[in-house]
């Protein structure tokens, strides 16, 4: 395939993507060279991202376009913001960022679409965003209080967070470094502060971006949500097609129920739905909740199982991401139900 600077324009994907905006009724607006999707979208009731909520994308099919990058980056969570880069002749550059409603979703984004195969031979390449929030300040009167540039510069632009004043040894005066509540928010005072000094008071003061610090793998992010699963399914379980597809017998005369069958399956899913009934303690429900990834690339996972029948048990478990988001999270339910199955249940399995 050659290489992405030297695709030419496809009217067929064009005309695709055009009907895919009408038909969702999908609205994008063109600012600086980049298309624009949300920011937030239209009836958005999530949060508003803070830092570490956005992913960079790069070695995007240069006739890709939202139609869709934007579904399959929507299966992860749902987008606060999407942005793909264009140029003049209607192509994208190769490059989007994603913004989602928390930490947690777009760690989530990185470890299961980094690598997804978009087009034959052309894989994405998925990484945390590097935003930078913060702003040096250098040059401030030797007597500015931490309270009063605070005010001043709250006054000046929107979005400043958290301002800390110290002195320069050997330099005159006092810096500032101001965190801001995102990177637009940075940028636009990057440019408003300077010229706000020198007009209100006078003072010609420099401004520079500080370096971005990236999130190691340790951190632990907040605690959040992403499934809320039955561990078992009656809709599921009494599927041929399901049957077969975790290993059990393909006829459903019995609802891939009996104790022969669920003991020879390779779900530990259906056996933990089949043991739980069988001992009066009703279909188990789980949620699941993903923290955050190791250098070697698991992932990890903390859950809660509950039923009417039993205490509720809590765990940790750590798998490595499958090819998509519905493998992972299907890899996920499974490892939960193994590890569960061997507390409530561990004269009857053996893993």
């Amino acid at each position: 395939m050659a290489g992405n600077h030297n695709q030419m324009l496809n009217p067929g994907e064009a005309r695709k993507f055009e009907k895919w905006l009408k038909r969702t009724n999908t609205k994008l607006t063109q600012v600086n060279g980049q298309r624009k999707y949300g920011g937030p979208p239209e009836g958005w009731d999530g949060p508003t991202p803070g830092a570490r909520c956005e992913v960079f994308i790069t070695n995007i099919p240069r006739n890709t376009y939202e139609d869709v990058l934007i579904p399959l980056f929507g299966t992860v969570g749902s987008l606060w913001e999407f942005r793909l880069m264009m140029n003049f002749s209607g192509q994208n550059r190769g490059f989007a960022y994603a913004k989602y409603g928390s930490q947690v979703i777009a760690a989530s984004a990185v470890q299961l679409l980094h690598g997804h195969v978009i087009k034959p031979g052309v894989s994405l390449c998925v990484r945390p965003s590097t935003e930078k929030r913060q702003l040096s300040i250098g040059g401030l009167p030797v007597t500015t209080k931490h309270a009063d540039l605070l005010q001043v510069l709250r006054a000046m632009c929107e979005g400043v967070e958290t301002v800390s004043v110290k002195a320069e040894p050997g330099i005159a005066g006092v810096s500032a470094i101001v965190t801001f509540s995102s990177h637009h928010a940075a940028t636009n005072a990057k440019k408003l502060v300077m010229e706000e000094f020198k007009k209100q008071y006078a003072i010609k003061v420099t401004i520079n971006w500080l370096p971005a610090v990236n999130p190691t793998s340790h951190d632990v992010l907040p605690p959040q949500t992403l499934v809320n699963v039955f561990c078992g399914s009656s809709e599921l379980s009494n599927s041929p097609g399901f049957c077969k597809a975790v290993g059990g017998p393909t006829a459903a005369q019995h609802g891939c129920s009996t104790t022969s069958s669920l003991m020879s399956a390779t779900s530990p899913t259906m056996l933990l739905d089949y043991l739980c009934r069988k001992n009066g303690f009703g279909r188990p429900h789980c949620e699941i909740s993903c923290h955050h990834a190791e250098p070697d690339g698991y992932l990890h996972f903390s859950y809660k199982v509950f039923n009417r029948g039993m205490n509720t048990l809590e765990g940790v478990i750590m798998i490595l991401p499958g090819v998509t988001a519905a493998s992972t999270m299907e890899e996920a339910r499974r490892a939960v139900a193994q590890q569960v199955l061997c507390k409530l249940f561990p004269n009857e399995v053996s893993y």
